[in-house]
């Protein structure tokens, strides 16, 4: 059950980091695609899911990089 709400949670909040993204919303769309790919990655080693803990974790890691990047020096 837990699992389930992890996945549904993270396809939500991705799709609306997409939707921000195309209507050109930032930095809410890094959040919420940080979010879903956190929510994801937690799903994904419920099920011990190896591709999904992968892809996961990569986009997880990118997004935090864009994030940093993103932060005024």
């Amino acid at each position: 059950m837990l699992t389930t709400v992890f996945k549904w949670v993270g396809t939500i909040l991705t799709v609306g980091g997409a939707l921000m993204t195309a209507i050109d919303v930032d930095p809410l769309n890094i959040y919420l695609f940080n979010a879903g790919a956190l929510s994801w990655l937690i799903a994904a080693i419920r099920m011990k899911e190896l591709s999904l803990i992968v892809v996961n974790g990569a986009l997880l890691t990118i997004y935090v990089i864009g994030f940093i990047l993103r932060i005024p020096t």
